[in-house]
């Protein structure tokens, strides 16, 4: 039997919507303390305004959670005061809150007179979840009618507040989707707002994923535009285009795609990242939005978070940096097992075997040190030449491979313009065939083999076509020939042995191509991605999203591939 002072206690701390610990916390020490009186001096107190009813004994306890969310919070302020950050395993439903005093229920309509005024043109749920008020992001809401965010639904709480002023009755928590009317206080369960439950928070089936690829239909928005779901445009916020033109490229990578379609793949990660990224995979394939375009907004905030703001809004970026980064980070997050696997590595790691030829310092001293030249050139002539250099043979993993264009003439033609060298794919990839020689000059001068001895799913190029030195950063203008389908590897570079009964994928068809155009360290990138149900090819740069030919996708100066090896 619990005492009625204990029941008090419990009901005052449910109806605040408590985690267990917390609870717990509160249950001993009010057994064993008389409530403290009104008059304590609380820093806290006058925080955005107690977000419940205006009893005094609940008032306390919101107090008492306010110094719960100090002590927990990660140091993040706004306007003066600090929030805690709201826990994934906070979904308890938000009627909790009002349920515990005199047992009291929140009333469940199936009918609300203020539906007619629910506007859909103004809803945008791509941004960040927190009120537009006290800055919280727990509890928050959404006003279905303005489309503004505002936290909680108690009497003395900014959504409370926004119904009585602005007239506005019908609100959405983002969390728990379940819809209420303010300020009378009950939840409306009505079919109709489904439409903007699957907008905050979209969900595909396992079937209609396996569909994607062959739906040939296009979606409509709410001011009547059509859009093809997984070709619609990512907002660029400011100088953010080499974000946007790395997402529209993985989303093509079919197995990371349909990965990240179902939440349940990634539900164990606790990464901010992952979840972040899962969500914008499934608002880009969605098929029911509102708007024909997505905004990366809360993707681009886990962004500046995990990367310590190497990469942000507003600052211009290399794509290739980026997706080098995005990919070991989602692969860092994801790995659960002690084999270093992961949807990241099953889709693009491949195997180089690296041969690194060092100068052997014992042979030059002495070549240094010899009175005569010539006997010394011939001690490392002929046979001991070998001993010239100290070789190192290594595999090593990669998701990218790098390809060097050659150097752009210094001089111009008899017209006075600069004549813009072209390059076959062929030439560059023979950088990987085992036998050609690459110097290089950090971390030591060396020289490099490399061979392919594992092929991935996805391979991705990257053109090395900038050069920085001390003063400026140079842009090799070379274009790059290449094939856009059946790309045939064996042809131009050494294969590794398929083992019995395996079939070794050497073809490989292009599926997405950025492209960089302006001067280096300015300019735009814009990419070209296949649509995989009709085999067409978009132009896809931000909110700009077009058809093109295939033949115009290699006219231009490409700057990272992803191809795709047939099966």
């Amino acid at each position: 039997m619990t005492s009625k002072r204990e029941r008090e206690v419990v009901d005052r701390v449910e109806d605040k919507g408590l985690d267990n610990e917390s609870k717990r916390q509160k249950l001993d020490e009010d057994s064993l303390s008389s409530p403290p009186p009104v008059s304590i001096a609380n820093p806290l107190s006058g925080l955005a305004n107690n977000y419940a009813d205006i009893d005094e004994e609940e008032e306390y306890v919101q107090r008492e959670r306010g110094s719960i969310n100090e002590m927990r919070n990660d140091g993040s302020q706004h306007n003066g005061h600090r929030y805690g950050e709201a826990d994934d395993s906070d979904k308890e439903d938000d009627s909790q809150l009002f349920s515990g005093r005199n047992n009291r229920q929140v009333e469940v309509r199936k009918d609300c007179p203020y539906l007619d005024t629910v506007n859909r043109q103004v809803l945008d749920f791509d941004f960040e979840k927190f009120c537009s008020v006290s800055l919280s992001n727990l509890n928050v809401y959404a006003c279905l009618v303005c489309g503004k965010y505002y936290q909680g639904r108690g009497k003395k709480s900014h959504a409370y507040t926004h119904s009585l002023e602005a007239g506005h009755h019908v609100y959405i928590n983002l969390r728990t989707e379940k819809v209420y009317c303010l300020p009378d206080g009950y939840e409306i369960n009505d079919p109709s707002l489904d439409d903007i439950r699957h907008v905050l928070n979209p969900r595909l089936t396992a079937k209609e994923v396996e569909q994607l690829d062959k739906n040939k239909q296009w979606s409509r928005a709410l001011d009547g535009s059509s859009y093809l779901p997984g070709m619609v445009g990512l907002n660029n916020i400011k100088e953010t285009d080499f974000v946007n033109v790395t997402i529209q490229s993985l989303m093509r990578v079919t197995p990371l795609r349909n990965f990240f379609l179902i939440p349940e793949n990634y539900q164990h990660c606790k990464s901010p990242l992952v979840h972040r990224f899962g969500e914008l995979t499934r608002k880009v394939w969605h098929a029911r939005n509102f708007k024909g375009q997505v905004s990366p907004h809360e993707f681009l905030q886990a962004v500046m978070k995990a990367s310590k703001k190497r990469f942000r809004i507003g600052a211009q970026s290399d794509p290739v940096e980026f997706m080098s980064w995005l990919l070991n980070t989602l692969h860092a997050d994801l790995k659960t097992s002690k084999k270093n696997n992961s949807i990241i590595y099953d889709c693009f790691q491949g195997e180089l075997e690296v041969v690194k030829e060092i100068p052997n310092k014992g042979a030059i001293d002495k070549k240094e040190n010899n009175e005569n030249q010539n006997n010394a050139e011939k001690l490392l002539d002929g046979v001991n030449e070998r001993h010239a250099f100290v070789k190192e043979t290594s595999k090593m993993p990669f998701l990218m491979l790098g390809l060097d264009l050659p150097p752009p003439p210094l001089f111009k033609d008899v017209m006075e313009k600069n004549i813009i060298p072209q390059v076959p794919l062929f030439n560059i990839l023979k950088k990987f065939d085992g036998e050609t020689i690459t110097e290089v000059v950090r971390p030591h001068i060396a020289r490099m083999k490399y061979r392919v001895t594992r092929l991935p799913k996805y391979m991705i190029l990257h053109m090395r076509r900038f050069t920085k030195n001390n003063f400026f950063v140079e842009k090799n203008p070379t274009l790059v020939n290449f094939p856009v389908k059946n790309l045939e590897l064996k042809d131009y570079i050494p294969l590794p042995t398929p083992k019995e009964n395996e079939k070794l994928g050497s073809k490989y068809d292009l599926i997405a191509n950025v492209v960089h155009d302006g001067k280096p360290g300015e300019g735009l990138y814009r990419v070209f991605v296949q649509r995989k149900s009709e085999e067409l090819w978009y132009e896809m740069q931000d909110l700009h999203v077009s058809e093109t030919l295939p033949h115009l996708v290699a006219l231009s100066e490409t700057y990272m591939q992803i191809y795709e090896q047939q099966s």
